[in-house]
C-alpha cells in the first residue's frame, strides 16, 4: 500500500464514521506549497464529541496498529497517539487529540475541504494562513522551510496576512514572519 492509498482510507474512514478531524502537517503544508517527501500521516481530530480518537483508531485497527498508550507531544501541547500502518513498507498515523488552545481552536473552527492533488480527493485541511501560522510556531526548520513554501506559492497578496500577522504576534513569531516574508523572492 502507498502513502496516499493510507491516507485515502485514513480520511474515507474518518468521513465514514463521522469523526471531526483535518489533515495536518506534510500534507496540508504540501497541498499548499511545494510538496516534500514524507512517510507520515497526521490528523488532528476533535474530541468535543463522540466519535473521537478512540472510535477512529478502532475503526482503523485493520490497517494501522495503534500504540495503545498516547504520548504528550512537546512541539504542539496535545496528546497523540502513534500507530504503523500494517502494510509494507510500514508508514507512521499520528492522531492528535485537539486542546485547550485559542490558536488551535480557531484553526479547527475555519478547516475546509480542500482538493489534495496527492490523494485526488477533498479532504478536511486548515486553512492555508493557518498552516503558515502553525509551522512558524512550532519553528523547526522544516516547519519554516513549509511556512515559507507556502507563502511563496498562495503569494501573501492573496492570504489574510493580517489574520497570519495577528496570531504570530501572539506566539511571539511575528519575527520569523518578517525573515520569511523578506526573503520571498519578487512576483
Amino acid at each position: 500500500m502507498t502513502l496516499a492509498e493510507l491516507a485515502n482510507a485514513v480520511f474515507v474512514t474518518a468521513d465514514k464514521i463521522g469523526v471531526d478531524h483535518m489533515a495536518v502537517g506534510a500534507i496540508a503544508a504540501g497541498t499548499y506549497g511545494i510538496p516534500r517527501a514524507t512517510r507520515d500521516i497526521d490528523l488532528l481530530v476533535s474530541v468535543a464529541k463522540k466519535p473521537g480518537p478512540a472510535e477512529l483508531m478502532e475503526a482503523l485497527n485493520p490497517i494501522i496498529e495503534f500504540d495503545p498508550q498516547s504520548v504528550f507531544d512537546t512541539l504542539t501541547w496535545g496528546k497523540r497517539f502513534v500507530g504503523k500502518s500494517r502494510g509494507t513498507p510500514p508508514f507512521k498515523v499520528e492522531v492528535f487529540e485537539m486542546f485547550d488552545d485559542p490558536f488551535v481552536k480557531s484553526e479547527f473552527s475555519r478547516r475546509k475541504r480542500t482538493f489534495v492533488p496527492l490523494l485526488g480527493r477533498d479532504i478536511w485541511l486548515p486553512t492555508a494562513e493557518d498552516v503558515v501560522v502553525q509551522k512558524i510556531r512550532w519553528a523547526r526548520p522544516k516547519d519554516l522551510e513549509d511556512a515559507r513554501d507556502v507563502l511563496a506559492v498562495q503569494d501573501p497578496a492573496t492570504l489574510d496576512m493580517e489574520y497570519v500577522g495577528r496570531w504570530c504576534a501572539v506566539h511571539g513569531t511575528d519575527g520569523q514572519l518578517r525573515e520569511i516574508l523578506e526573503s520571498l523572492p519578487p512576483i
